[in-house]
């Protein structure tokens, strides 16, 4: 067993210094090939970009990519993970998809310098709630009759919570099971069925080695922790607001919970204080 605790490939900042390194080009293209259906040409030349998309004009919401890339062909690859649910994050990659666009044009330019955009979104939580599948492949199309109008915008979810519990032979499924993996013990197991997870685990280990990996990956989840607690205590103080209301107009205890979601015992304690 190893001396240093393996850092999570799926959040966020280990997520981007992983596929970001040109170190781990090879590990990124077999990761990309797994996803997206492309020419086996297009894979052969792969360039990580600067993550910053573009302000149109001054004001504009300033967007930073975790991952981004071209393939040889000139198609933009977009790679996020997302560990905790987002709020309207489906309005979110649209954005981002749309900002992708719209930056590759200068003015004067025709339309057909516009290459073929490719987002690659992973969650740890149920972002398509419709469907029980970990991957998802969205396009413009007609829903009525399944026509395809435009493949020039393309949107991946894979989700990491709806992976079967045993392997399913795909190299998608080795790839998404290292990325959830969250045990030396997991990240074996993965490793033992395919030979570029194999080095992909190595590459982590080294990773998580690095001091100043870690104190970012440290800050990181020290922010993400002090925000869901912010989070929870915003949505304790207005349901104790609303309960408090509800105690003033003589409503029961028992209907306050019910519409509050507060404890028996907290709304006792806010009306004998009321």
């Amino acid at each position: 067993m190893s001396d240093v605790t393996i850092l999570s490939p799926k959040s966020d900042i280990i997520f981007k210094l992983f596929f970001s390194d040109e170190r781990n080009i090879d590990l990124l293209r077999d990761f990309l090939k797994s996803v997206i259906n492309l020419p086996e040409d297009d894979y052969n030349e792969i360039t990580i970009l600067d993550p910053h998309l573009l302000r149109d004009r001054p004001g504009d919401k300033m967007g930073i990519l975790d991952v981004k890339l071209t393939s040889k062909s000139g198609k933009i690859i977009h790679l996020e993970a997302q560990v905790l649910p987002m709020p309207h994050m489906e309005s979110r990659v649209v954005y981002y998809q749309s900002k992708m666009i719209t930056e590759q044009l200068a003015e004067g330019d025709d339309y057909d310098k516009i290459k073929r955009t490719i987002s690659i979104v992973i969650t740890d939580y149920d972002f398509i709630k419709e469907t029980s599948k970990y991957r998802k492949r969205f396009l413009y199309c007609d829903p009525d009759d399944s026509v395809v109008f435009t493949d020039i915008s393309e949107i991946y979810a894979l989700d990491l919570t709806k992976l079967p519990q045993e392997f399913d032979g795909s190299a998608l499924c080795d790839w998404l099971k290292f990325l959830a993996a969250e045990t030396e013990a997991e990240f074996e197991m993965v490793a033992e069925r395919n030979t570029q997870i194999q080095t992909a685990v190595v590459r982590l280990k080294e990773l998580s080695a690095d001091e100043k990996t870690r104190m970012l990956y440290e800050a990181r989840e020290k922010e993400r922790r002090d925000n869901r607690a912010r989070e929870k205590g915003a949505r304790l103080e207005e349901r104790t607001t609303i309960a408090k209301r509800l105690i003033l107009r003589g409503r029961s205890i028992e209907e306050i919970v019910e519409d509050t979601g507060l404890t028996y015992a907290e709304v006792e304690g806010l009306r004998n204080n009321c």
